[in-house]
Order: structure tokens, then sequence, then C-alpha cells
């Protein structure tokens, strides 16, 4: 029996308009975490919104505002599978207003996918003082995130289509950038691609000819596999609180150490200790939980 795959938690983070949710919609599409079928009906329904190139994204946003405005307000969480790796992806909204959200996203994962937008003035306002370009591969970064993958985003809208110069250009300006924060931009991939058309997702694009480098989905099996250390007490950072009809109320989150199992009886102690765990308040965001013999 071969080795279990192990389970990676990615993080999409990237500016406003980069295409995040729209190359994570299409990732998954093209491994098969959703039936081409559903991908005609949102084609269908983005038409007649005159939002004809949000089918992809719109796997992820699934809230009304967001398909109205086009943007990601929430966190978004979705499963596919690598030849390496069980996957779990988090869209992170780029939108400053939602910032929140994105660190509530990023806190969760164990490597970092920088969506970066190449077309021209696009890239420049990721890249700004004030661009979310910067201010999320900073927050990655101090959230324990130390491994990254950047994807320069829309080559083909690029002047000319696929420009090499201006990837190169990007590269150089992003690469210093993350060294200032902490990265060692020598063990980044910078992959070009096309969230939208799909060059260099999962195979190699004739587009981009001149790159040597690996795909997107290469680059996320080249990920190195995150040490869980389970011999310690189990210790889970909760990312929120659900209530779900006719069962209750119900915490989720991620163990961090230690190892779930079915316990004769389990003890949550909360930050704050007077609310039980029937009656969770929804803003408590850190839990520790502890099993006794």
């Amino acid at each position: 029996m071969g080795k279990e795959k192990s389970h990676i938690n990615i993080v999409v983070i990237g500016h406003v308009d980069s295409g995040k949710s729209t190359t994570t919609g299409h990732l998954i599409y093209k491994l098969g975490g959703i039936d081409k079928r559903v991908i005609e009906r949102f084609e269908k329904e983005a038409a007649e919104m005159n939002k004809r190139s949000f089918k992809y994204a719109w796997v992820l946003d699934k809230l009304k505002a967001e398909r109205e405005r086009g943007i990601t307000i929430d966190i978004a969480l979705w499963k596919f599978e690598t030849t390496k790796y069980y996957c779990t992806v988090i869209d992170a909204p780029g939108h400053r207003d939602f910032i929140k959200n994105m660190i509530t996203g990023t806190s969760q994962a164990d490597c970092a996918v920088l969506i970066i937008d190449s077309t021209t003035g696009g890239f420049e306002a990721g890249i700004s003082k004030d661009g979310q370009t910067r201010e999320h591969a900073l927050l990655a970064f101090t959230l324990g995130v130390k491994q990254m993958i950047c994807c320069c985003n829309k080559m083909d809208a690029t002047t000319p289509k696929y420009s090499k110069a201006r990837y190169d250009e990007i590269v150089k300006e992003v690469s210093s950038y993350l060294k200032k924060v902490g990265y060692n931009p020598d063990k980044i991939a910078f992959v070009p691609i096309s969230g939208f058309e799909g060059d260099n997702m999962i195979e190699r694009s004739t587009n981009l000819d001149w790159y040597k480098g690996p795909t997107l989905l290469e680059a996320l099996d080249q990920i190195n596999e995150p040490k869980r250390p389970s011999d310690k007490p189990l210790r889970l950072p909760l990312q929120d609180v659900y209530k779900i009809g006719g069962i209750g109320t119900v915490p989720v989150g991620r163990v961090e150490t230690g190892h779930h199992h079915e316990p004769p009886w389990a003890d949550w102690q909360w930050l704050r200790p007077s609310a039980g765990l029937p009656h969770l308040p929804h803003c408590c965001q850190v839990c520790r939980a502890y099993y006794q013999d």
C-alpha cells in the first residue's frame, strides 16, 4: 500500500482584481473538483450580468453581494488533489475593506500563493505603497506562512501578449520587496500564468515557451511538507463558529499540535471562561482544548 498523501492548506492572496478567485476556480475545475455543467451554468449566469469573465471566480464567490460587486468578501474554502498532496485552498479577499477576513484565512495556511496582476497599471497598483500585493505578502510572513508561490497572472493581457520582458520586470521588483519582508526569493517559484485562459496552470503553455520553470500545479507539489507536532498537547485555534439548525453551535478550526481522537470527554477553555460551549460568542477567535485520561 502506498504512502497516504499529506494534507496542506494553501491561501491565495493578492491585490483586488488580480484574478485570485478566477485562478483558483479554474484550477479546481481543471483538477476535476467541479463538474463542467456547473461551469457552463456559471458562464450563462455571468453573461446575463455582463460579467462573462467571472465564470471561474463564481466557483468560490458564493455570496450574492460578491457576484454583484465582482469581489471576494469572505474567505472561501475548497479542496483538490495534486500528485503529492490533498490540498485545502483558501481564497482570501483582496479588497482592503475585508482585510480582517484575509488575515483569518492566511493564519490557517502552510503556503501562500501570491497572485500578481501583470497588466499595465494593474501590477503598479498592487505593488504601490498602499497596494495589497505588498500588504498581503507582509501579512503572510508575519502570520508565519514561510512558503510562497508567486503567479504572474493575466499574461494573456500584457503588452505584447505573454511578454517575457514584463514577466522579468515583475519578478525583479517583487523579489526585491519579498526579500525585505523576510522571504528568500531564490526559493520562490515565479510562475507566469493566465488564470482565465489556463496557461501554465496544469500543463505547459506554448504561449509561454520562453519559461522553463514549473507550472502552477508542479510548484504546488514542490511545497515542503509541513511538520505537524502530533506528539504535543492538542491545540486548536478557532477559525469560526457556526450555528447549524438541528445540530447546534459548531466551532471550526485547525489542529496545530497534537491530534484529535474520540476522548472520554473533552474540556474546552475559551478566551472568555464564562462562555460555555453551547453558548459560544461569535467573536471568540482562539480556543485551547485538551483531553484528560
